[in-house]
């Protein structure tokens, strides 16, 4: 069957995606996004166009429609990189020409997903577990909430927040004290925020206290596999924080039980009928010892990658699914597989947690670098990712989250 993959976004989720279509099918995937960013530059794996009104819905199905007539003796397997094109896609799919072949939930999952008052609202009395958390609307509420610290602030709506530009924007903050909190919920609410502001505990324990999860559930709602990895690190710019930098799946130096945790996923994305990728963000409560849940991305995540190392290419995975039917039996991907956005350096000095520092070092002759294929032999790319990781040093000895 001709087939084409159309990736949406420009970032490193869309380069790694395209990695994986080059890796199983020798063919370059097509990417269109509005920033170019450098993730995708000077890639021979990879086609790269693109459309500054792509954020527009108008705009965004012209586009569409426009590479369909391109391809239109294709079936075209599309992906979306985020929450914007993923909700625009499932809001009007019958905009969308019948060449084009997906797989996501529906638009009232989706929502319940991305706004994360709605998250935690919605699933409360399900099987999974949240921190303590409160909201703050910010265009009713004057008064601002009471809550210990420190304490973690994020918006609700990531779509609207993600649309706004403005100085010292962070993804997550960290929040140490009552002046703190005013300061960051004024800053915000100036930049043109109107919806609410998560507060939630911060749960205690450094970066290996965090997990990740990546979830296929195929297009008859049946969970394919679920991979659980243990993070020894995460990035440290403030648009980065809460991503991934270092991880290893199938390991666990906490007593947490991951496979009975990985049996509750199961059967929460079956029971809410979900379908596609998510991953899901999770921080281990020595406390209580339970896996928090922090949110759960309606697609997969930036460092989704490292399930391709557990035979699970991505893209495959969507091409079976979704042209050629193949459905798969359960797996929990238990396999040790280590993955790293850094360098060797970063890891030996700045993971705290020695088991996993050791651990990581032992796995570093086999690592999973997403950004960094053999296959994709461009020289100026070389260059840009090596200066890239020396630029990691300045990054985490400069880094403002503790």
């Amino acid at each position: 069957m001709n087939f084409e993959v159309l990736i949406l976004g420009t970032d490193a989720n869309a380069y790694y995606m395209a990695r994986c279509c080059y890796e199983a099918y020798k063919k370059k995937a097509y990417l269109i996004g509005r920033d170019r960013l450098a993730f995708t530059k000077f890639s021979n794996i990879l086609h790269v166009t693109y459309e500054e009104k792509i954020w527009e819905k108008d705009a965004f199905f012209e586009i569409l429609e426009n590479f369909a007539k391109e391809h239109e003796e294709s079936k075209i397997v599309l992906i979306s990189t985020n929450e914007t094109y993923t909700e625009f896609i499932t809001e009007n799919k019958e905009k969308l020409s019948k060449q084009y072949v997906y797989n996501f939930p529906d638009l009232k999952i989706i929502k319940s997903l991305t706004n994360k008052e709605n998250f935690y609202k919605t699933y409360e009395n399900e099987n999974l577990v949240f921190p303590k958390t409160i909201y703050f609307d910010c265009v009713k509420q004057k008064s601002l909430p009471k809550m210990p610290f420190p304490l973690v602030l994020k918006p609700s709506n990531v779509v609207e927040y993600n649309h706004l530009k403005f100085e010292d924007k962070h993804k997550i903050y960290k929040i140490e004290n009552q002046d703190e909190l005013n300061k960051v919920i004024e800053t915000i609410k100036k930049a043109g925020y109107k919806d609410k502001l998560i507060l939630q505990e911060f749960i205690p324990g450094d970066d290996s206290y965090l997990f990740d999860s990546v979830v296929y559930v195929n297009q008859e709602g049946k969970v394919e596999f679920i991979s659980f990895a243990q993070i020894g690190l995460q990035e440290r710019t403030k648009s980065m924080v809460g991503n991934a930098a270092v991880l290893i799946n199938g390991f666990n130096t906490t007593d947490g039980n991951i496979e009975k945790q990985a049996k509750e996923m199961k059967k929460f994305m079956e029971g809410i009928h979900y379908q596609g990728f998510a991953e899901v963000d999770m921080k281990y409560d020595s406390r209580d010892k339970t896996f928090k849940v922090l949110e759960i991305n309606a697609r997969q995540g930036r460092c989704s990658y490292y399930v391709s190392a557990l035979g699970k290419n991505l893209v495959k995975v969507l091409v079976d699914d979704c042209l050629y039917q193949l459905k798969n039996e359960y797996e929990f991907l238990d396999q040790e597989v280590l993955l790293s956005f850094v360098p060797k350096g970063i890891i030996k000095k700045y993971i705290k947690n020695k088991k996993f520092r050791k651990k990581a070092l032992s796995l570093w002759k086999k690592v999973i670098k997403p950004m960094d294929s053999k296959l994709d032999k461009n020289f100026k790319r070389f260059l840009m990712l090596r200066k890239r990781w020396l630029h990691y040093y300045k990054e985490y000895k400069n880094s403002y989250w503790r």
